[in-house]
């Protein structure tokens, strides 16, 4: 698997490390994840506004880039193209939030958008979205601009080998969207 399929988006990232997901009950019958819904808590207004993905980092140096070089670098988000760094996260006030990819960079292949509700529980972000929970321990920075959380990826290089390593992902509140201290 490619890197750029697992780092796509939450969903994807949330998946790929095993994150809580349906119930199935004593008779097999699906139970679908219940949506958010509710006030926000005090602590929450965080979230709120545009988060743009704006780092990669892993812990192995890993090559993905297709230039003829050998040029490994631990820095992932720097070898993706526009298209690819283009991802972003909206988290509105009536707990829907919006993970859009390829949509601002100019003719992107990689256009997806997905959707559902989120709680956060003092740093743990929690998301439903086509009926599956999916559960990310945050780090915010200390003004709270930024968040990263850590996952284990298999990165497929440029040259076919499979590198495992611990990838941490960051995302930054866009300028427009930070709340007045």
């Amino acid at each position: 698997m490619k890197l750029r399929n697992a780092l796509m988006s939450f969903g994807a990232v949330a998946l790929a490390i095993g994150l809580n997901s349906c119930n199935l009950s004593d008779d097999a019958e699906f139970e679908c994840a219940e949506d958010f819904t509710g006030t926000l808590m005090e602590n929450e207004n965080v979230m709120l506004g545009t988060w743009e993905l704006t780092g990669i980092v892993a812990d192995k140096e890993v090559d993905i880039t297709e230039d003829s070089e050998n040029n490994p670098k631990k820095d992932i988000y720097v070898q993706y193209s526009d298209c690819k760094k283009d991802v972003d996260f909206v988290f509105t006030e009536d707990r829907a939030y919006t993970n859009s990819e390829g949509q601002n960079a100019t003719d992107c292949s990689n256009k997806a958008k997905f959707t559902g509700t989120w709680k956060l529980k003092e740093t743990v972000l929690s998301m439903v979205s086509n009926c599956f929970v999916q559960t990310l321990p945050l780090e915010f920075n200390d003004n709270k601009t930024a968040f990263s959380y850590e996952g284990n990826y298999t990165i497929t290089d440029v040259h076919g080998i499979k590198i495992q390593t611990n990838v941490t992902f960051t995302y930054t509140k866009v300028a427009n969207d930070l709340q007045p201290e």
